[in-house]
């Protein structure tokens, strides 16, 4: 099954990170997938947003970070672990033990800019398929938190992630952002691109005509795919976003109206990706079909939070907030030896 999923739009204030968020979370909490989340943002928001702040600092300071695995990867083509890089016990849903992340940094900025300078896009591009190739094997599902804006990384993560997932608000800007997406996307079409899950309408007001009225054009453009589920602007989505040093229940953490959406809205994805999975296997002869992935081994049960102990990553090993594991899924091909390198600049 195809299971990478870029969340992208070209405006920020859209909501893609709590949107991340929140779908890792009910995946993991109501479906019991196990989720990877990329964060691909140098604000590192939704890093934040699944450990405490001073658990996402020492990640940095131990180099630990997507920055820290590209910048070897890449820029040195450096053999390394990407398992080393990714850390859970993270969220603080208490049910959600089964999310993961490979937080980023600031200094994301200046490895892209590292790359642009030594012309190592092809590096980089080689380096994130082999990243999403192997981590497709381990997680139920992987989304990536890609940052608005165009970059030579974005470009890299939608080449080659299987589906990309695109908020909007019901706006005139929001929508332009999605506009300048579109025509970006029909660019060198040879070069390959992540498939259409879907346009997803974020914070409307269901009181406001301006916003419905909107919401009836995105809908009505089927090239969108808009979802059938939207999320309203409420409160409890943003205070959603903002870590708690103590676990909390799903239900308390997206209540009432809320939790509802963003339940609807796990169930309608993972329904898509099924219907997309299928219609792959229906038009691909036996010879052509893609090869069965390997098991994915559950959580071991009583895993501990980033706060008490270590949790066990699919596949065997441990990891938490502080530390990280090299434990592969069944069927995953080791990257190779080695540990991160410094952070550019």
């Amino acid at each position: 099954m195809r299971n990478t999923i870029a969340v992208m739009n070209t405006k920020g204030g859209v909501g893609k990170s709590t949107i991340v968020l929140a779908i890792a979370e009910t995946l993991a909490a109501q479906h019991g997938k196990n989720v990877l989340v990329i964060d691909s943002d140098a604000q590192a928001s939704v890093s934040a947003m699944l450990m405490a702040t001073t658990s996402l600092r020492k990640l940095q300071g131990d180099g630990r970070t997507l920055v820290d695995y590209l910048v070897a990867a890449v820029l040195r083509d450096t053999q390394v672990e990407w398992t080393d890089f990714v850390v859970g016990g993270v969220s603080d849903v208490d049910d959600a033990r089964s999310v993961y992340v490979m937080p980023s940094d600031m200094q994301l900025t200046l490895f892209e800019r590292e790359v642009s300078k030594e012309s190592l896009h092809g590096r980089l591009r080689a380096s994130i398929g082999g990243l999403l190739s192997r981590a497709r094997i381990v997680f139920d599902l992987v989304l990536i938190d890609c940052p608005p804006g165009l970059s030579v990384l974005t470009e890299c993560w939608l080449r080659e992630a299987d589906f990309h997932l695109s908020p909007t608000k019901p706006d005139y800007i929001s929508v332009c952002g999605l506009d300048v997406f579109s025509r970006f996307k029909q660019l060198n079409p040879e070069m390959g691109f992540a498939e259409n899950l879907g346009v997803l309408v974020n914070m409307k007001d269901r009181q406001s005509a301006e916003d419905e009225e909107y919401h009836r054009w995105l809908a009505g453009n089927p090239d969108n795919r808009c979802f059938e589920q939207v999320l309203p602007r409420m409160n409890a989505l943003q205070q959603a976003a903002r870590f708690q040093g103590e676990e909390r229940s799903f239900g308390a953490k997206y209540p009432g109206e809320i939790g509802m959406a963003v339940r609807g809205l796990a169930a309608e994805i993972l329904h898509r990706l099924a219907v997309a999975d299928a219609a792959l296997t229906s038009n691909s002869t036996p010879q052509q079909a893609s090869p069965q992935r390997g098991a994915k081994r559950p959580l071991e049960p009583g895993a501990a939070s980033a706060r008490t102990a270590p949790s066990a990553v699919p596949g065997g090993g441990s990891v938490s907030a502080g530390t990280t594991t090299n434990g592969m899924g069944a069927g995953a091909r080791p990257v190779g030896a080695g540990a991160g390198a410094a952070k550019p600049g």
